[in-house]
């Protein structure tokens, strides 16, 4: 027996402007369109019923990649194809690169935005661990303002973040320090699945010793319950640390002995826990690697 997999009547308005998305946006029960390819598949199933959606794929002001200020700014409607061949995010945040290249297929990066995925909150997604691990920064706008939350604090569980009614995700923002280094490590089934586990590390070094020592360490987990997509303790393990392999991998044990997996399709929790030491570790050497050029690069100064 086939069933139909069809929406609930929906209405539909699309935004012409970033101030007419948020007077849409003050009505009660709409959701946010763009790329969609989140979106739409849970309306077929009803597992999202929104009364109207506003669509904002034409807001072009809201797609933009940039250095300013010493911040790497990301407009919400970028996609995930314009972070994947962005030279400058490249150059500071390599870890956006190693995310993007993962993400679903080339089509979904195609129309895929970079704010649509965090909005979306999947526990299994790439950027939300990715900019969790850099720090970054959300804008979110209202008909009031702009009010900045740490994407840390952005993600209340799954699929809910801190938006509400009237407001939307306009800007991400990381800041840019000398001496970083990142990376994202990812095993899936198949191509362009959701993660079986996976791990974003963002370190920042201080070169002036006979041995770098990590004076910050940003670590974002996907897919394995992590609280915020953080794992916090083996963050603090690492600072004051020296690059190596013992230091790394012991971070990697932390990480894993404190998420919190759960067994599925893809796998039972102890093949998850391994996943994640094994995945930091991996993360970390390739960030300090990266951060060791940077420093190099910066004739040694952090």
């Amino acid at each position: 027996m086939h069933y139909m997999q069809v929406p609930s009547q929906v209405e539909y308005e699309r935004a012409t402007s970033v101030e007419h998305a948020l007077s849409l946006l003050s009505r009660p029960d709409t959701r946010v369109v763009a790329g969609g390819h989140s979106l739409i598949p849970m309306m077929k199933l009803r597992l999202a019923q929104p009364e109207m959606l506003v669509d904002i794929n034409g807001l072009a002001e809201l797609a933009y990649i940039k250095l300013d200020g010493g911040q790497l700014r990301i407009g919400a409607l970028a996609r995930h194809a314009d972070l994947l061949n962005s030279a400058v995010a490249g150059e500071h945040f390599p870890i956006f690169h190693d995310a993007e290249r993962v993400v679903a297929d080339p089509i979904v990066r195609l129309w895929g935005t970079v704010g649509g995925s965090l909005c979306q909150a999947d526990p299994s997604e790439d950027l939300s661990a990715a900019f969790a691990a850099a720090r970054a920064t959300a804008v979110i706008r209202s008909q009031d303002g702009d009010r900045l939350v740490p994407v840390r604090e952005f993600h209340l569980g799954p699929y809910e973040t801190v938006i509400g009614r009237g407001e939307l995700l306009a800007e991400v923002r990381v800041a840019v320090r000398p001496g970083t280094g990142s990376a994202y490590e990812k095993v899936a089934r198949r191509v362009g699945d959701w993660s079986v586990a996976a791990v974003g590390a963002v370190l920042r070094l201080d070169s002036s010793t006979q041995k770098p020592v990590i004076t910050s360490a940003g670590l974002g987990l996907t897919a394995v319950g992590a609280e915020h997509f953080v794992a916090a303790e083996a963050e603090a393990f690492l600072v004051g640390k020296t690059t190596d392999d013992d230091s790394f991998a012991a971070a990697g044990a932390i990480a894993a002995e404190h998420c919190r997996p759960v067994a599925d399709q893809r796998g039972p929790e102890d093949y998850k826990r391994h996943l994640v030491a094994e995945l930091t570790a991996r993360a970390l050497r390739r960030a300090a690697t990266r951060a060791s050029t940077a420093c190099a690069g910066a004739g040694g100064r952090t």
